[in-house]
Order: structure tokens, then sequence, then C-alpha cells
């Protein structure tokens, strides 16, 4: 796939925070799509924001429009055969990613999960990052409603992304022939050049691309000369880029880490703060976002670069999901996404300095060991992890639950 990691020239980007703003205008453009959506997500829940986005599916594809959906089999577990009978009898095509059965009620099919959050329309739009379709994006879910970023792109580099996702069809099922026709399809409208920003697509697969992501974040710090500002909902990266933005801050660069305060999950905390010592003597800046969970899955360096998408900085992330990024050369871009994440740092952060960090004692020495060796090696021994080949399943129309369908049924 050589339109992976390559610099595209002639785009424009499109800052898209939090539900508010990303929602509207992805269900906007899927309603004025002329042939063909396509949709990878996650999670896609059956609240007010997974019936908006049923609704304009449903409503595009009724006028003759391809609308493809992928969802991910661990994370979109619960969809009613109602809610998914209206979109395959539409005709929308509803895959879903590596299916698993329930034991016991508990889900185990955990590990390399599909966790990108992707749409292309017509071939001209797409919008990448790393909001789900579920309410709690929304600011009026309340307190644990989740502070996250998309970016809505055009030109040139959308045909790389509409070739990539057209691309994760074929290989769950469709067959290099499918292939071929819709992406001759649509190559039929080339995609001209519309704005200054340079722009790559940057994956992450357990394949051929198992840690380009984690690459791009390395190569940006090392070049850093001024500035880097990581928000990460997710933090616990491998020991090469914990090394990287130590050296980085100890050469002089303003490094600032904003991470989650008030967290969705307490372990995610717990696992961030036992790297504080490192970083914080190292002279990284940590800033804890206490407004609500912090979602968001992106980062700043110096005047140019920035990247956002759906990879955190984490095991599953780095060494496990299937995730997709783009990364952005553009000034303007990286000045509005630095003027957000200012803000942030400056209305809604509390910054963890020495004093809020315990003594050190003999059971912290032994206990950062082990996490030093834990981050050094992680990425080898995750690969033991179970490596099976997960797999698109498509979903007829089920029947309703009246029939005797369950739920179950539907989401296997």
């Amino acid at each position: 796939m050589n339109y992976l990691n390559r610099w595209v020239p002639g785009n424009t980007v499109r800052l898209l925070e939090n539900g508010e703003e990303f929602f509207p205008r992805v269900f906007e453009v899927i309603r004025s799509a002329e042939r063909e959506v396509i949709v990878e997500t996650f999670i896609l829940f059956e609240d007010k924001v997974g019936v908006q986005l049923h609704a304009a599916m449903r409503e595009a594809a009724l006028r003759g429009v391809k609308v493809d959906l992928m969802i991910d089999g661990f994370g979109s577990p619960d969809l009613s055969p109602e809610f998914l009978e209206g979109l395959t009898s539409a005709g929308v095509k509803v895959r879903v990613f590596d299916p698993g059965s329930r034991v016991f009620g508990q889900r185990l099919n955990i590990f390399r999960r599909m966790h990108r959050k992707m749409v292309v329309v017509d071939g001209s739009t797409a919008f990448v990052g790393g909001i789900n379709y579920s309410a709690d994006h929304l600011e009026d879910f309340g307190p644990k409603g989740k502070q996250d970023y998309a970016v809505e792109l055009h030109g040139p580099i959308v045909a790389d992304i509409h070739r990539f996702v057209l691309h994760a069809i074929a290989v769950g099922g469709k067959g290099p022939s499918w292939f071929r026709r819709r992406l001759k399809a649509a190559q039929q409208d080339s995609v001209a050049p519309v704005g200054e920003a340079e722009v790559k697509l940057v994956t992450r697969d357990n394949r051929r691309h198992t840690n380009d992501i984690e690459r791009q974040y390395r190569a940006a710090i090392r070049s850093a000369r001024h500035r880097i500002v990581i928000a990460n909902a997710y933090f616990f990266p491998g020991y090469r880029l914990i090394k990287e933005m130590r050296r980085a801050a100890r050469r002089g660069v303003d490094v600032r880490l904003i991470l989650q305060g008030e967290p969705d999950m307490p372990i995610v905390k717990v696992a961030a703060s036992m790297l504080y010592h490192h970083l914080v003597h190292a002279g990284v800046h940590i800033h804890e976002y206490c407004a609500r969970p912090l979602h968001g899955k992106v980062a700043v360096v110096d005047n140019d670069w920035s990247t956002v998408g759906s990879s955190n900085l984490d095991p599953l992330s780095l060494s496990l999901n299937l995730e997709a990024n783009v990364i952005i050369r553009d000034r303007g871009f990286n000045q509005v996404l630095s003027e957000r994440l200012d803000h942030l740092i400056r209305h809604q952060c509390k910054q963890i300095d020495t004093d809020d960090l315990s003594e050190w004692s003999a059971w912290r020495l032994v206990r950062s060991f082990f996490i030093f060796h834990l981050l050094r090696w992680y990425p080898s021994w995750v690969g033991w992890l179970p490596r099976h080949a997960p797999k698109l399943k498509p979903l007829a129309a089920p029947e309703p639950r009246g029939s005797g369908a369950t739920q179950t049924d539907a989401a296997a």
C-alpha cells in the first residue's frame, strides 16, 4: 500500500472539536452524498447520536448512494435487530469487524480491535479522528461527556484515504476484483489541489505497519526545536517514546503533556501517574485535564507539524489495535490546534509539579525498575497475545425481535 506514509500536498484541513462540531458536519455531508459513503467506527451506540447517523445513512442509501458501514465487534456489540434492519433493508452494507460470541455474558475478543474512526464521502471529503458515534461525546451528556477532536479533509489526500478504506473492506472478504472495480470507479473523479496543507495518512496494523504511528511521533519529537504539546487520553507509551520526550526537554524544548485528570477509567490515571517522576524530573510539563474525561489523540510540534487520529499512546493502540492518524504540515492548522490546546492548559488543567509527586522510597525504586523494563520490552511481549486473523462479517437484514431473533444473534 504505497499510498500510506507519503506526503500529499494541496489539501485543506479543518479542526472539529467535540461532538458539537463533528456530528452535525458529518451528518450534513452524508446527507449531501451523491454516489458513496463509507463509515468506519469503533463504537456506534443506539442513542441520540447513533439514531442520527442511522437516519443519515438510511436516507442516502434509499436514494441510491452506495453506503458501507464497518463497526467493531467489541466496541459496538449491542445494536438491536430493529436498528440494523433499518439500515440493511435500505441497502446499507453493514460489516462487523471480528464479531465474537459472549461467554457467560462477557466479551472476550478484546485484543487487536478495529479502533479507527474514518468517513469518506464521494471520494472528495474525508473525516479522521478519535470521535465515536455516541452521545458521550456531547457536552450535554454531563460530567462524563468526552473532550475529543477530528478533522475534515479536502484535496488529494482524500484519494489516499478513500483507497485505504476500500482496501480494508476488500481484505475483509470482498476480494481484489471488487476492490479494483470500486477503485477504478473512484479514480474517474480526480481530486484536485484545494489548499496548502501537506498531509500523510499513517496507519497501524498487525502485519506490515506495526509501528508506523509511533515512529512518526518519535521522529517529530526528535526534530523538535521549540515546542511539543501532546494531548492523549490513554498514556502509557513505550520506552523509546519516553526517552525521546525526556531528551527533547533536556535540550530545551518546551514539552507539555495533557493527560486525563478525570478519567473515564481510573486505571488510566494510575498507569500514567507511574511515569510522572521520570518525565517531570527531566523537565516535561504535565497538565491533567480536569473538566471532563479526555478522549483526544492529538499533538503539535513547533509551528507546522500536527497529528489528529484514533491512536492513543498506550500498548493497545501502539502494539495491538488497528489505528489511523493523519499527519499535517501546515502553519495555519498548527496554530488553530495549538490555540485550542493552550486554552485547555490555561483554563481547565492542573499542572503537576515536583511538590505533587510522592517521595522516593524503596517501593518506588522497585516499582520504577519494573516499569522501566515493562516499557522497554512490551512491544515484544505483546506479540505473544492472540494473533488471530480478524475478518469482516457482513450482516444480512435481521429479523425483528418479535420473530425470535436476539440482540446477540444480530451482532454475532
